[in-house]
Protein backbone atom coordinates (compact mmCIF):
# COMPACT_ATOMS: atom_id res chain seq x y z
CA UNK A 1 0.00 0.00 0.00
CA UNK A 2 1.35 3.46 -0.70
CA UNK A 3 0.30 5.82 1.85
CA UNK A 4 0.68 9.35 -0.06
CA UNK A 5 -3.07 10.21 -0.98
CA UNK A 6 -4.25 7.13 1.01
CA UNK A 7 -7.62 7.87 3.17
CA UNK A 8 -6.46 6.56 6.65
CA UNK A 9 -8.43 6.72 10.32
CA UNK A 10 -6.31 6.53 13.55
CA UNK A 11 -9.15 5.40 16.40
CA UNK A 12 -7.46 6.90 19.65
CA UNK A 13 -5.52 9.43 17.62
CA UNK A 14 -5.46 12.55 19.47
CA UNK A 15 -2.42 11.56 21.94
CA UNK A 16 0.37 9.16 22.81
CA UNK A 17 0.62 6.24 19.82
CA UNK A 18 -2.20 7.37 18.29
CA UNK A 19 -1.18 10.95 18.02
CA UNK A 20 2.14 10.02 16.57
CA UNK A 21 0.74 7.73 14.69
CA UNK A 22 -1.61 10.65 12.65
CA UNK A 23 1.57 12.91 12.35
CA UNK A 24 3.55 10.20 10.46
CA UNK A 25 0.76 9.29 8.52
CA UNK A 26 0.61 12.80 7.31
CA UNK A 27 4.20 13.46 6.96
CA UNK A 28 3.88 10.60 4.17
CA UNK A 29 1.48 12.12 2.46
CA UNK A 30 -2.04 9.93 3.77
CA UNK A 31 -5.55 11.92 4.55
CA UNK A 32 -6.02 11.02 8.56
CA UNK A 33 -9.25 11.08 10.06
CA UNK A 34 -8.67 11.20 13.94
CA UNK A 35 -11.09 9.95 16.10
CA UNK A 36 -10.89 10.01 20.01
CA UNK A 37 -12.82 10.80 22.73
CA UNK A 38 -11.21 13.92 23.95
CA UNK A 39 -12.88 16.01 20.87
CA UNK A 40 -10.41 19.47 22.05
CA UNK A 41 -7.63 17.18 21.61
CA UNK A 42 -8.16 15.85 18.76
CA UNK A 43 -9.36 19.28 17.21
CA UNK A 44 -5.94 20.48 18.31
CA UNK A 45 -3.90 18.06 16.52
CA UNK A 46 -5.78 18.95 13.21
CA UNK A 47 -5.30 22.24 13.13
CA UNK A 48 -1.41 21.25 13.63
CA UNK A 49 -1.68 18.81 11.18
CA UNK A 50 -3.33 21.38 8.29
CA UNK A 51 -5.73 20.18 5.91
CA UNK A 52 -5.06 16.57 5.20
CA UNK A 53 -6.70 15.61 8.44
CA UNK A 54 -10.19 15.66 9.85
CA UNK A 55 -11.31 15.19 13.82
CA UNK A 56 -14.23 13.22 15.23
CA UNK A 57 -15.32 13.33 18.58
CA UNK A 58 -15.70 9.05 19.55
CA UNK A 59 -16.09 6.75 22.04
CA UNK A 60 -14.59 3.22 20.41
CA UNK A 61 -17.01 1.02 22.58
CA UNK A 62 -19.99 3.02 21.08
CA UNK A 63 -21.16 1.47 17.74
CA UNK A 64 -23.12 4.82 17.04
CA UNK A 65 -19.97 6.90 17.42
CA UNK A 66 -17.32 4.45 14.95
CA UNK A 67 -20.05 3.94 12.65
CA UNK A 68 -20.66 7.43 12.05
CA UNK A 69 -16.49 8.55 12.10
CA UNK A 70 -16.10 5.66 9.35
CA UNK A 71 -18.82 6.94 7.48
CA UNK A 72 -17.67 10.43 7.29
CA UNK A 73 -14.05 9.71 6.78
CA UNK A 74 -15.50 7.60 3.66
CA UNK A 75 -17.48 10.47 2.63
CA UNK A 76 -14.98 13.04 3.21
CA UNK A 77 -12.20 11.00 1.68
CA UNK A 78 -13.66 9.12 -0.51
CA UNK A 79 -13.06 5.63 1.20
CA UNK A 80 -10.70 4.11 4.19
CA UNK A 81 -8.00 1.92 3.23
CA UNK A 82 -6.00 2.23 6.52
CA UNK A 83 -6.89 1.61 10.54
CA UNK A 84 -4.79 2.17 13.52
CA UNK A 85 -6.87 1.47 16.56
CA UNK A 86 -4.80 3.09 19.46
CA UNK A 87 -7.63 3.91 22.37
CA UNK A 88 -7.16 2.28 24.83
CA UNK A 89 -7.07 2.43 29.20
CA UNK A 90 -5.31 0.92 32.19
CA UNK A 91 -6.34 -0.89 36.10
CA UNK A 92 -3.81 -2.00 38.10
CA UNK A 93 -5.90 -4.18 40.89
CA UNK A 94 -5.22 -7.78 42.28
CA UNK A 95 -7.75 -10.34 42.31
CA UNK A 96 -7.98 -10.76 45.35
CA UNK A 97 -6.93 -7.73 47.94
CA UNK A 98 -6.98 -6.94 50.99
CA UNK A 99 -10.74 -6.21 50.48
CA UNK A 100 -11.80 -9.25 49.08
CA UNK A 101 -12.38 -9.94 45.48
CA UNK A 102 -11.21 -7.51 43.04
CA UNK A 103 -13.74 -5.02 41.46
CA UNK A 104 -15.56 -6.45 38.59
CA UNK A 105 -16.68 -3.19 36.90
CA UNK A 106 -13.48 -1.98 36.03
CA UNK A 107 -12.27 -5.53 34.97
CA UNK A 108 -15.15 -4.96 32.51
CA UNK A 109 -14.46 -1.33 31.63
CA UNK A 110 -10.83 -2.17 30.22
CA UNK A 111 -12.35 -5.37 28.57
CA UNK A 112 -14.46 -2.80 26.69
CA UNK A 113 -12.68 -0.26 26.19
CA UNK A 114 -9.41 -2.34 25.07
CA UNK A 115 -10.68 -5.39 23.73
CA UNK A 116 -14.43 -4.79 22.50
CA UNK A 117 -13.69 -1.12 21.46
CA UNK A 118 -10.49 -2.62 19.18
CA UNK A 119 -13.02 -4.90 17.73
CA UNK A 120 -15.59 -2.26 17.08
CA UNK A 121 -13.03 0.18 14.93
CA UNK A 122 -11.86 -3.33 13.22
CA UNK A 123 -15.14 -4.35 12.29
CA UNK A 124 -16.34 -0.97 10.75
CA UNK A 125 -13.14 -0.03 9.13
CA UNK A 126 -13.33 -3.47 7.42
CA UNK A 127 -16.75 -3.05 6.12
CA UNK A 128 -15.62 0.43 4.60
CA UNK A 129 -12.46 -1.16 3.13
CA UNK A 130 -14.38 -4.15 1.79
CA UNK A 131 -16.29 -1.44 -0.49
CA UNK A 132 -13.02 -0.09 -2.35
CA UNK A 133 -12.38 -1.33 -5.25
CA UNK A 134 -8.42 -3.52 -5.06
CA UNK A 135 -5.53 -2.12 -5.90
CA UNK A 136 -2.98 -3.99 -8.19
CA UNK A 137 -1.88 -6.72 -5.91
CA UNK A 138 -5.89 -7.27 -5.29
CA UNK A 139 -5.16 -5.66 -1.37
CA UNK A 140 -8.48 -3.25 -0.14
CA UNK A 141 -7.14 -2.27 3.06
CA UNK A 142 -4.99 -2.66 6.18
CA UNK A 143 -5.70 -2.60 10.10
CA UNK A 144 -3.06 -2.10 12.68
CA UNK A 145 -4.29 -2.77 16.55
CA UNK A 146 -2.48 -2.04 19.62
CA UNK A 147 -1.56 -4.87 22.21
CA UNK A 148 0.98 -5.00 24.42
CA UNK A 149 3.73 -6.70 26.22
CA UNK A 150 1.24 -7.28 29.03
CA UNK A 151 -0.65 -9.65 26.93
CA UNK A 152 2.61 -12.35 27.31
CA UNK A 153 4.11 -10.88 30.19
CA UNK A 154 1.31 -9.65 32.25
CA UNK A 155 2.31 -8.30 35.88
CA UNK A 156 1.18 -8.90 39.25
CA UNK A 157 -2.22 -6.45 39.31
CA UNK A 158 -2.37 -6.18 35.66
CA UNK A 159 -4.98 -9.20 35.36
CA UNK A 160 -7.40 -6.60 33.91
CA UNK A 161 -4.89 -4.85 31.36
CA UNK A 162 -3.65 -8.31 30.01
CA UNK A 163 -6.28 -9.94 29.62
CA UNK A 164 -7.94 -6.86 26.94
CA UNK A 165 -4.76 -6.50 25.23
CA UNK A 166 -4.02 -10.57 25.22
CA UNK A 167 -7.39 -10.80 23.78
CA UNK A 168 -6.22 -8.22 20.85
CA UNK A 169 -3.53 -10.87 20.46
CA UNK A 170 -6.07 -13.77 19.74
CA UNK A 171 -8.32 -11.46 17.95
CA UNK A 172 -5.62 -10.82 15.35
CA UNK A 173 -5.25 -13.96 13.36
CA UNK A 174 -8.63 -15.05 12.92
CA UNK A 175 -9.27 -11.52 11.84
CA UNK A 176 -6.54 -11.65 9.17
CA UNK A 177 -8.19 -14.93 8.04
CA UNK A 178 -11.60 -13.84 7.76
CA UNK A 179 -10.62 -10.65 5.73
CA UNK A 180 -8.45 -12.59 3.43
CA UNK A 181 -11.31 -12.48 0.73
CA UNK A 182 -11.35 -8.90 0.96
CA UNK A 183 -7.86 -8.27 0.68
CA UNK A 184 -7.36 -6.99 3.79
CA UNK A 185 -4.58 -7.54 6.40
CA UNK A 186 -5.15 -7.32 9.88
CA UNK A 187 -1.54 -6.88 12.58
CA UNK A 188 -1.19 -5.94 15.56
CA UNK A 189 1.81 -4.11 17.26
CA UNK A 190 2.37 -5.37 21.17
CA UNK A 191 4.78 -2.04 22.34
CA UNK A 192 6.66 -2.60 25.58
CA UNK A 193 7.13 0.27 27.67
CA UNK A 194 6.44 3.88 25.56
CA UNK A 195 6.62 7.36 26.76
CA UNK A 196 2.73 8.12 26.74
CA UNK A 197 0.45 10.01 28.85
CA UNK A 198 0.28 6.58 30.77
CA UNK A 199 3.48 7.16 32.34
CA UNK A 200 3.83 10.90 32.27
CA UNK A 201 2.89 11.28 35.56
CA UNK A 202 5.48 9.07 37.21
CA UNK A 203 8.24 10.74 38.84
CA UNK A 204 11.07 11.18 36.46
CA UNK A 205 13.77 8.93 38.70
CA UNK A 206 10.91 6.09 38.41
CA UNK A 207 10.33 6.97 34.36
CA UNK A 208 14.26 6.14 34.01
CA UNK A 209 14.39 3.26 36.24
CA UNK A 210 11.79 1.86 33.78
CA UNK A 211 13.96 2.62 30.59
CA UNK A 212 16.79 1.07 32.22
CA UNK A 213 15.02 -1.94 32.23
CA UNK A 214 15.11 -2.26 28.75
CA UNK A 215 17.50 -4.65 27.48
CA UNK A 216 18.63 -2.07 24.34
CA UNK A 217 17.97 0.25 23.70
CA UNK A 218 17.74 1.09 27.58
CA UNK A 219 15.12 3.66 27.33
CA UNK A 220 11.50 4.21 26.93
CA UNK A 221 10.06 3.72 23.54
CA UNK A 222 9.44 6.69 21.72
CA UNK A 223 5.62 6.72 20.32
CA UNK A 224 7.31 7.83 16.89
CA UNK A 225 8.81 4.72 16.40
CA UNK A 226 5.62 3.02 17.25
CA UNK A 227 3.81 4.87 14.56
CA UNK A 228 6.98 4.01 12.02
CA UNK A 229 6.22 0.47 12.55
CA UNK A 230 2.15 1.09 11.58
CA UNK A 231 3.41 2.55 8.56
CA UNK A 232 5.42 0.12 7.76
CA UNK A 233 2.78 -2.70 7.58
CA UNK A 234 0.69 -0.13 5.73
CA UNK A 235 3.18 -0.52 2.99
CA UNK A 236 4.27 -4.05 3.68
CA UNK A 237 1.55 -5.95 2.01
CA UNK A 238 2.94 -9.57 3.14
CA UNK A 239 2.43 -8.82 6.57
CA UNK A 240 -0.51 -10.24 8.04
CA UNK A 241 -2.17 -12.08 10.96
CA UNK A 242 1.02 -10.87 12.60
CA UNK A 243 1.79 -9.21 16.30
CA UNK A 244 4.65 -7.75 16.86
CA UNK A 245 6.66 -7.07 19.64
CA UNK A 246 7.91 -3.59 19.68
CA UNK A 247 9.89 -3.43 23.14
CA UNK A 248 13.39 -3.67 22.85
CA UNK A 249 14.25 -7.42 23.65
CA UNK A 250 11.95 -6.56 27.17
CA UNK A 251 10.23 -9.34 29.30
CA UNK A 252 8.78 -7.89 32.14
CA UNK A 253 9.24 -9.15 35.66
CA UNK A 254 6.39 -10.14 37.56
CA UNK A 255 6.45 -6.68 39.67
Amino acid sequence: MKLEGTPALVAGGASGLGAATARELVRRGARVAIADLDGERANALVEELGGNALAFKADVTSEADVEAAVAATVEAFGGLRFAASCAGIGWAERVVTRNGPAQLQPFETVIRVNLIGTFNVLRHCAAAMSAAEPDDDGERGAVVMTASVAAFDGQIGQAAYSASKGGVVGLTLPAARDLARQGIRVCTIAPGIFDTPLLAALPEENRQALGESVPFPSRLGRPEEYARLACHIAENSMLNGETIRLDGALRMPPK
